[in-house]
């Protein structure tokens, strides 16, 4: 018996009990599915948050208080970042943010009003350092800042919820009590899913000091290098200059302030997501193995019910070798044919947010899944189709 005729038994095998055939398949595609997708939203979501990362700059810092309770012995203040910029000390210093934030603050326009997610102080320099452009009209200026102009730049996501199909710049808005004018508006950011980075306010530093957070410690100071290559030797300048204007004693061990490096920030993000990936890969894997469970059952059921075609198979003259074959090329053709469904399935789900979070497939997992599935396939049903080659054709005949 040639090879096409063993697949065309082994398709007519398969039809003889649809719905038996469906089921099984359905068990696959859902484990082949679920393996795509989540290492897809795995791969989204550190996708999204390296973005976020990579927008601030590879090339800068942040420096933040490692002191609690706000005490004016720990606290970041705007000298400190004004001593930052000091071309003997820090020489690849290239740019100096401070920076306040309040996540309180609401924007009201013409009995419309909106809680910005972040609301943002800070010096001109901020834009460029953090790679945050703006699209259209200005920022503001060193002179707004030390004039204390109340001006802001807002993100797309507050001009779409106050000014839908209006052209925002020039209009007045209230934030806490105070009238701001708005000068500009933000290009936009990719988001993570659970923090809208566009919805955000941008106002020089002394104006947000006046109207919400008071004139106490900063939240914390970006602070630009002056290549990509120069952010360790500006890490060590910053931590110098700091440990002179908090006292900290030389050689000690902890300091009251934190410096973030983007790179590496990065460096160990990418590390956790690959982690989280696996994980999820991990966690779908083990509905491909039920999947593969389902098709060891199916099998055996299905050469239980057709022990007297085995049989007599056998007895015209059907060597064991095609026995075998067939009930494995069954076993096999119901997980690829599920394992190409769930491809589909996982291709057209792609397209949708899933958690707030734009799934991203990579080849490889199609590949992996597809290959696995073709493995289950051929290991679970190799136990069936072994049990259907051994059958005796005597004992076959008298099955009832």
């Amino acid at each position: 018996m040639s090879f096409l005729e063993v697949i065309r038994f082994s398709l007519r095998g398969l039809s003889a009990n649809k719905l038996r055939s469906s089921l099984t398949m359905l068990g696959i595609l859902i484990g082949v599915a679920a393996v795509i997708l989540l290492v897809a939203v795995g791969n989204g979501s550190a996708k999204a948050i390296s973005d976020r990362i990579e927008a601030l700059g590879t090339n800068t810092i942040t420096v933040m208080s490692a002191g609690r309770g706000g005490s004016s012995a720990t606290a970041l203040t705007t000298d400190m970042a004004g001593a930052l910029i000091d071309s003997e000390l820090a020489p690849d210093v290239r740019s100096v943010s401070p920076v306040v934030s309040s996540s309180a603050a609401t924007m009201a326009y013409e009995g419309a009003d909106h809680a910005v997610a972040t609301f943002v102080g800070t010096t001109p320099a901020w834009f460029g350092a953090s790679n945050t452009p703006v699209e259209r009209g200005t920022a503001f200026t060193e002179d707004d800042v030390n004039q204390g102009r109340r001006v802001v730049v807002i993100g797309p996501t507050v001009a779409e919820e106050l000014f839908p199909g209006v052209d925002p710049i020039g209009e007045q808005v209230t934030v806490g009590g105070a009238l701001f004018t708005i000068v500009g508006v933000l290009g936009e950011k990719s988001s993570t899913g659970f923090q809208d980075s566009n919805d955000t306010a941008v106002a020089p530093l002394t104006a947000v000091q006046q109207v919400l957070t008071g004139y106490g410690a900063l939240t914390s100071i970006i602070v630009e290098a002056s290549g990509p290559d120069r952010v360790d030797a500006v890490q060590g300048q910053v931590a110098t200059i700091l440990n002179q204007q908090l006292d900290v004693a030389a050689g000690s061990s902890s300091t009251p302030y934190r410096i973030q490096n983007a790179s590496s920030l990065l460096e160990t993000q990418t590390e956790t997501a690959d982690t989280f990936t696996t994980l999820l890969g991990a966690v779908a894997a083990i509905s491909l193995l039920v999947g593969g469970i389902g098709i060891t059952n199916i099998m055996l059921v299905t050469v239980t019910e057709r022990t007297r075609e085995i049989g007599i198979r056998k007895a015209l003259g059907a060597p064991r070798r095609v026995i075998l074959t067939q009930f494995l090329i069954e076993a096999t053709l119901l997980s690829v044919i599920g394992g190409a469904l769930g491809v589909a399935a996982a291709l057209i789900g792609s397209r949708f947010s899933i958690v707030g979070v734009q799934p991203v497939i990579v080849p490889s997992s199609i590949g992996l899944a597809v290959g696995v599935s073709v493995a289950i396939g051929l290991f679970f049903g190799g136990l069936p189709a072994a049990r259907a080659a051994r059958l005796r054709p005597i004992d076959a005949l008298r099955y009832e």
